[in-house]
């Protein structure tokens, strides 16, 4: 990895973040970055546990969210053990899925499953039972090294702060919830409509402000309509 070229790569996306409008913005590019400047990343996101559901805050890649869903459903894998170490190890590393895992005995051969082949992860803050983390997957055994670690460890500093400005995973698993809800409602007037998206937008924005009503009520009502005549 050529250091000069990372460190202004990362000077651009520090600026670049500061110029997102929200939190869950910032996690996402964060998760995007990993897989742009991390040599061998395929896939990346943020995994928080909170009041012990596993929530995906953040994904970049199909794979993300079905590790984290595993590991919250089977209550087993690497991001748990990083959040349990009392040594002070804050990171993890496997080399090669692909061989023996014997702390994870059915997280790992799920893990294959889905096709990882390596995945890094790095603890982003533990409070009581509470936890998150970015993780880092690739498709292929024996990818990250040393110089993954330290890249890693730099993208780990911008999630950590941007968590830290958030008051609760609750509102960002809310507000990630609203978007997608909102996603979702301007698909639906686009393809009933043939709407571009900024104007199946500014039709959600118009019904929301005309009764007084929030845009994600609006989507969910679109939704609901859509689902009573499919």
């Amino acid at each position: 990895m050529e250091w000069s070229e990372f460190a202004e790569q990362m000077a651009r996306l520090a600026r670049h973040l500061l110029a997102q409008g929200s939190t869950q913005a910032t996690l996402d590019e964060i998760s995007a970055a990993a897989v742009k400047l991390i040599d061998g990343c395929d896939a990346a996101g943020i995994l928080a546990l909170s009041k012990g559901r596993a929530v995906t805050l953040s994904a970049c890649g199909d794979v993300v969210e079905k590790s984290d869903r595993l590991q919250g459903e089977l209550g087993e894998g690497p991001c748990f053990d990083a959040a349990r170490r009392v040594n002070g190890e804050k990171l993890f590393r496997i080399a090669d899925m692909t061989s023996p895992q014997p702390d994870w005995p059915r997280f790992a051969p799920a893990a294959r499953d889905l096709g990882i082949g390596s995945m890094m992860g790095f603890l982003l803050y533990t409070r009581q039972e509470d936890f998150g983390a970015l993780n880092l997957y690739s498709h292929r055994p024996g990818v990250f090294t040393s110089d993954s670690e330290t890249a890693g460890w730099l993208l780990a500093s911008h999630a950590a702060v941007a968590l830290a400005s958030a008051r609760t995973v609750d509102q960002l698993e809310h507000a990630l919830e609203t978007r997608h809800a909102i996603g979702e409602a301007m698909g639906i007037l686009r393809e009933r409509h043939g709407l571009s998206e900024e104007d199946a937008f500014d039709v959600l924005r118009r019904i929301s402000q005309h009764h007084n009503i929030k845009l994600r009520d609006v989507a969910q009502s679109i939704r609901e309509e859509a689902a009573k005549e499919g």
